[in-house]
Formats: C-alpha cells, structure tokens, sequence
C-alpha cells in the first residue's frame, strides 16, 4: 500500500486534480503526507514487533513509547470528498489499516482486557457449547 500511495501521488495526473487551484493544491497535499504517515507509521510498528519477535528487543522496551503506533492524524471527510476516487480510496484504506493496527497494539499492550463482543465469537461460543 506504501508503494501505491507513492506512485500514486508522485503521478501527473493527481497533481492536475488541483493544478488550478492553490488551496485544493494545499489540501490534497496534505492528505497526500497523512495516508504516507499513517502507512509509515504502521510500517515501523511492524519493524518492531519484527525485532521483538526475534528477540531483539525486550517485552519492556518493546512497551516503550518509541516503540509504539506513532500518532496519525485523520482526515477530514468534507475535505476529501470531491478528491479524485483513488485518493479516496488510498485515504480510507490507510486509515481503516492504522485503525486495525492501532486496535490490535492495544489488544498486545492490555491482554487482560475483556474482548469486544463479535457476531463470530458468539458463533463459536455456541459451536463449542453444542460440541
């Protein structure tokens, strides 16, 4: 996805989108840098559990606030909206991607945490109960 992203934005035809427009040209630059961070940040969390899993870094220092989800900031749903389809598409996949990472970093960081109810966890609730 960070390679789409790239190439995406890097292209000539989603600089024409805004090319006369200075403040559509401000925008979409800016959600342009928030789907990369978000995407960097999400690849540099996974770095680090890479390094954890290996055992290149302790459970304390992989708890540490370096080692955690960086910050994402997101995006405005009146801004994006006229975008063309394919930033829009880019923008809400990275989003919905830091969303499931940052819920499943809080899922490591809390393990004790009751879990969400879920449609698929009460199916097989009362799979095990009938077997």
């Amino acid at each position: 996805m960070a390679d789409e992203a790239r190439s995406y934005f890097d292209a000539d035809e989603a600089g024409q989108f805004a090319a006369d427009d200075p403040l559509r040209r401000v925008s979409f630059a800016c959600e342009s840098l928030k789907v990369t961070t978000r995407l960097m940040h999400i690849i540099a969390w996974l770095l680090s559990q890479r390094a954890w899993q290996r055992g290149e870094i302790s459970d304390a220092d992989v708890a540490d606030e370096k080692y955690r989800l960086g910050r994402a900031t997101a995006t405005d749903p009146g801004i994006a909206g006229d975008f063309p389809f394919a930033a829009r598409s880019l923008i809400e996949a990275s989003q919905e991607l830091y969303g499931r990472v940052a819920r499943l970093e809080e899922r490591m960081l809390s393990p004790d945490a009751p879990l969400a109810d879920s449609p698929a966890r009460a199916l097989m609730d009362r799979l095990n109960t009938a077997f």
